[in-house]
């Protein structure tokens, strides 16, 4: 039997939370050794094959009507993680060589990390309908917030290409990476992401929930006390390769390979690709003060005499007392190694 059904024959498939999917225990996967594809699918292909997965769960799909399936695409709205690999592997077997990912930040996390899993020769170009909550990688694309499937579809064979080399994160033992997304984060992160849910539920998305998860954060930090569990920070070990390994408490560990943030903040400098990360030592010293140029993006040197570390590695090592973020989603810590990917590519209009 097809795994994937036309989209009037499906129906949405176990409990959907959050970001999209129902969360599946993240597997464990070693140093990276496995090569992604060989080449990625290109408008001059002889012909274009389109897979189309829509997460109605997404933002703004909740009150959109059931979508229309469009001549000449195959399509799938799967519910959980399980409906997602079964769809995946329908569209590789027939082969669909472009992808669009109808949702969020998370339904984008999870597409790239089971994609390659059944795409093992040439790898779909992908183009992505913002309709989540912050679309931060559509922001970084620079796509419009109210693009649509069909202009997405016509894009791919018309439009243009960016590439974007997404952040893996690999567990010890795996022989393969099962979470690839853009922006990790530990430490005070993760609670300014539960603030960042809250905002939501009062209808604050994208750029604003941002802005008010990092005001919240700061408040927080600053009138909370010296000794209160933001400032205090949270025990780890941070070993990017080439460079001094630190191992103590961190008040929060910021990581990307997005070339633009949300709300045009700048937290690891100036505009650049790939693996970037932010350290920020426990008891952050100065933070109001500090706060202009960590997030203008302002190379000031007395950043890190204050406890603001920016680095770029292509490969660190880490060791997670606590949760860490990928793209909205929470994770269980323990010994991480992240890394940068192969380069993607985006279609843009």
């Amino acid at each position: 039997m097809k795994s994937i059904l036309p989209l009037e024959a499906q129906s949405l498939i176990g409990t959907v939370v959050r970001h999209g999917y129902a969360p599946a225990t993240p597997r464990a996967h070693p140093a990276p050794t496995r090569p992604l594809p060989l080449r990625i699918a290109t408008p001059a292909d002889a012909e274009t094959r389109i897979g189309i997965i829509h997460n109605a769960r997404a933002r703004l799909n909740v009150s959109r009507h059931r979508p229309v399936p469009l001549e000449g695409c195959e399509h799938a709205m799967p519910g959980s993680h399980a409906e997602l690999d079964r769809a995946l592997a329908g569209f590789a077997a027939n082969g669909v060589n472009a992808l669009v990912i109808d949702g969020g930040d998370g339904t984008i996390r999870d597409v790239m990390s089971a994609a390659l899993r059944h795409f093992t020769g040439v790898f779909p170009r992908v183009a992505v309908i913002p309709s989540g909550k912050t679309n931060a990688l559509a922001v970084d694309l620079g796509l419009p917030l109210n693009w649509t499937v069909a202009e997405a579809v016509e894009a791919i064979r018309l439009g243009g290409i960016k590439e974007r080399a997404p952040l893996e994160v690999w567990r010890p033992g795996d022989r393969e990476t099962s979470l690839r997304g853009f922006i990790f984060g530990a430490g005070a992160f993760v609670r300014a992401t539960g603030l960042a849910q809250t905002t939501h539920r009062f209808g604050a998305f994208n750029g604003l929930s941002v802005g008010l998860s990092i005001f919240g954060a700061v408040a927080q930090t600053v009138f909370g006390g010296r000794n209160n569990s933001w400032r205090r920070g949270q025990a780890m070990r941070v070993a990017p390769v080439g460079a001094v390994a630190v191992e103590g408490p961190q008040y929060m560990l910021l990581g990307s390979t997005l070339t633009r943030m949300p709300l045009g903040i700048k937290p690891f400098g100036r505009s650049r690709g790939g693996l970037k990360l932010l350290r920020i030592d426990a008891q952050p010293r100065h933070i109001l003060a500090m706060l202009p140029a960590l997030l203008g993006g302002k190379n000031d040197a007395s950043l890190p005499r204050n406890g603001y570390h920016r680095l770029d590695a292509e490969r660190i090592e880490l060791t997670l007392t606590g949760d860490f973020i990928l793209d909205g989603e929470t994770f269980a810590g323990g010994p991480l190694t992240l890394c940068q990917g192969k380069p993607m590519r985006f279609v843009v209009p």
